[in-house]
């Protein structure tokens, strides 16, 4: 059989059946252009939270008390970790690796200015801290290079306290009260915007060893360190724990670099993107049963033209072949559709709600397609077979 009869024989029954054809692919483009939408949406998802973690920079290592592993317990139970202090972020900066640091302690508190109070988180920081999370003051500076246990009572403010505080006026040189303190503005920062829904504008920055006292504390609650972009972070990470242990006395800290922090949040956010592929999935394996069926109902309608064929001298190979052509062209035509409208409904869903991202992956695409003909493929073959093994004597008698 010449391979033009055999494409016109393939495709005959399907334009003959145009409802019913249509129907079959209709099940297989609904569960790719849900593969495809729901893909798009974690894949935008993904890139937006990547995004999110790398506007600060890629090269910081956080160092936080406590050390996480095997020899780690419990919350609540006696630890011998040590706080981290001051000093120990002074010596930190005094390494030939590290470019910049900065010590952490953060909290919540009543800010009062011009009669008007206002619940905000407060961040105990350090000089460089703008400079090290790439954020930009927009008027006045930041916090002065005090002695770390005698700063100055400064405060500079994010953008959004300001206004609340301030409105349309200059902040620059008022005084206001944290937690029963006062301090004098001497800068407000740039618009930056919410990270991960947490509002950078709505916060206000003072010493760290004002915040220490402010919240009593004894010990930092972390050290966030840069370092140049050629140094490996493996060998600052070495370096800062070496330091640390013999300080300590005992290996006590936890070293986070932004290498394994987004490592691991992409590796979460693979799997959200896989998951939610896979809900798509159920709708392909429900098109896959539908080919099945109608492969199934149109051998059995043909039982006399398949009796023939064979009869005519057709091999049972290219009887079979007949039938897995039909069901996979079934399935590449209603995956091709799919890709159109799930990737037309994607661009739509991106348009109509600009809050949420929405990036198609192309491998996806192409991965899609493969896998709808692979269920055409399969799907055909049990109907195929079963037409293939027709009796064709039984098939030419068949009503």
């Amino acid at each position: 059989m010449s391979l033009a009869d055999f494409l016109q024989l393939a495709l005959r029954s399907l334009v003959a059946h145009r409802l019913r054809s249509f129907l079959t692919l209709l099940g297989i483009g609904v569960g790719i252009a849900a593969v495809i939408l729901l893909t798009s949406i974690g894949e935008g998802l993904h890139q937006f939270v990547l995004k999110e973690f790398t506007q600060f920079g890629t090269n910081i290592i956080q160092v936080t008390p406590g050390r996480q592993g095997a020899r780690g317990g419990p919350p609540g139970l006696p630890s011998t970790t040590r706080e981290l202090t001051l000093d120990d972020a002074a010596a930190i900066a005094r390494l030939p690796l590290v470019t910049g640091m900065t010590p952490v302690v953060h909290g919540n508190s009543e800010v009062s200015a011009a009669g008007r109070v206002r619940r905000t988180t407060i961040y105990g920081v350090g000089a460089e801290m703008d400079r090290l999370f790439s954020m930009r003051v927009g008027i006045g500076r930041f916090l002065p290079p005090d002695d770390p246990v005698g700063a100055r009572a400064f405060v500079v403010l994010g953008a959004k306290l300001k206004r609340e505080l301030f409105g349309n006026a200059n902040a620059l040189g008022e005084r206001l009260r944290i937690g029963g303190e006062r301090y004098r503005v001497i800068g407000v920062m740039a618009e930056k915007g919410q990270f991960l829904g947490v509002d950078l504008d709505d916060t206000a920055y003072i010493p760290t060893a004002r915040a220490l006292a402010l919240y009593n504390r004894e010990g930092l609650m972390e050290i966030d360190v840069t370092y140049a972009e050629t140094t490996p972070a493996a060998a600052v990470a070495e370096a800062i724990r070496t330091l640390l242990a013999a300080r300590h006395g005992q290996d006590d800290v936890t070293l986070t670099t932004q290498e394994d922090m987004l490592a691991r949040l992409s590796n979460i956010l693979d799997i959200l993107t896989a998951a939610v592929g896979a809900l798509g999935g159920i709708s392909l394996a429900v098109g896959g049963v539908g080919i099945v069926t109608i492969m199934t109902i149109a051998v059995t309608e043909r039982t006399n033209e398949i009796g023939l064929l064979v009869a005519l001298g057709a091999r049972r190979a290219t009887i079979l072949g007949l039938f897995l052509g039909e069901a996979v062209a079934l399935a590449a035509i209603g995956g091709a559709l799919g890709l159109l409208a799930g990737a037309g409904l994607a661009q739509l869903v991106g348009l109509l709600v600009p809050a949420l991202p929405v990036r198609t992956p192309w491998h996806f695409v192409v991965v899609a397609e493969v896998l709808a003909i692979a269920i055409g493929l399969l799907a055909g073959v049990l109907p195929a077979r079963k037409a293939a093994r027709l009796d064709p004597v039984e098939a030419l008698r068949a009503e």
